[in-house]
């Protein structure tokens, strides 16, 4: 018999001062069973720092065609495919050509080695942009991982503060690819 996703919600408040975007979302996650807390709050991350109200989940980590997040315009192109993780170089350059802007959000062991195996491909995609999320980070966001869960955002100069009952997390990305 096959495991079953564990269902998270999420209420998120952001204020993203760099953005002017200020909005409450009810989050509703699909954790499948092979993701891990952290790998689910990064999604969380990802969705706090690109905020709309288009934006939407993908429908998971078993699914190559569809990214972790991503932005669609009326008519169903992609405007924003957003993926977490150490992906594919090939799923990168996929997504690139399917999709007006691309985000990596990258974390986890082994980052280092991957970043230094896909820089120089990566670097010929202008419309990629790779953010790295602190080891240490990703994992005081796996931390605050409920069922049902309130998160309060507040985003200025890239930086994001991340409230829950239980801790407040200062979050600084690290930008690996050049602006362009």
């Amino acid at each position: 018999m096959a495991l079953r996703s564990t269902v998270f919600k999420a209420e998120v408040g952001i204020s993203d001062l760099d953005r002017h975007y200020y909005a409450a979302h009810n989050l509703i996650l699909a954790r499948h069973p092979s993701e891990t807390d952290e790998r689910m709050m990064v999604r969380v991350l990802a969705f706090i720092y690109n905020a709309s109200e288009s934006l939407e989940f993908g429908r998971g980590i078993s699914t190559d065609d569809e990214p972790a997040l991503w932005e669609r315009d009326l008519t169903g192109a992609v405007q924003h495919w957003i993926e977490v993780g150490q992906p594919d170089e090939r799923l990168v350059r996929r997504a690139c050509g399917r999709a007006d802007k691309v985000s990596v959000y990258a974390y986890g062991r082994g980052v280092e080695q991957w970043w230094q195996q896909n820089a120089a491909a990566f670097g010929k995609q202008e419309k990629l942009t790779v953010w790295l999320v602190d080891s240490r980070q990703s994992q005081a966001l796996a931390a605050l991982a409920e069922r049902g869960m309130q998160l309060q955002c507040t985003l200025q100069d890239g930086n994001a503060m991340v409230a829950a009952d239980a801790d407040t997390l200062d979050i600084e990305l690290k930008r690996l690819t050049e602006e362009r």
